[in-house]
């Protein structure tokens, strides 16, 4: 783990980078049409052959008022401390999916998060979505 005077937003770009290619390569295999369950497997297992480390599944705390509140907030996937994943396997990504991504981003205080949809045709061009915080617009470039 990088410490966080040495994180930069190319390395954190570089991150996606990797994480979308994993994605990618799991719907070249299994193609659109799936439960999310089936790509969320495969991605653990190629995030294991890439070395990658991982949270996954598990709930978020959220912190409201100094009281601790357990909302059942599940997160898909957290890659190496950094990056949040969120993934769908829907007709179509709906603003609710875009703000439970930003929300978990901002709950967990991570520079980026992830939204990919594998049900369509084309990973890259159609069911990937990114966004940041505030944290990685502060982050030096290199």
């Amino acid at each position: 783990m990088l410490q966080m005077r040495e994180l930069t937003k190319k390395y954190i770009n570089e991150l996606t980078y990797k994480i979308v290619g994993a994605c990618i390569e799991v719907h070249k295999i299994l193609g659109p049409g799936l439960y999310e369950d089936a790509y969320h497997q495969c991605l653990k297992r190629e995030f294991d052959l890439l070395g990658m480390n991982y949270l996954s599944e598990f709930h978020i705390d959220i912190n409201y008022k100094g009281m601790m509140v357990d909302c059942k907030a599940k997160c898909d996937f957290l890659i190496e401390n950094l990056i949040v994943l969120e993934l769908k396997s829907v007709n179509e990504i709906h603003p609710i999916h875009e703000a439970q991504t930003l929300n978990y981003m901002n709950l967990m205080k991570k520079p980026k998060s992830i939204l990919v949809n594998f049900n369509v045709t084309n990973i890259y061009h159609e069911g990937t979505k990114t966004f940041v915080s505030k944290i990685f617009e502060e982050l030096p470039d290199r």
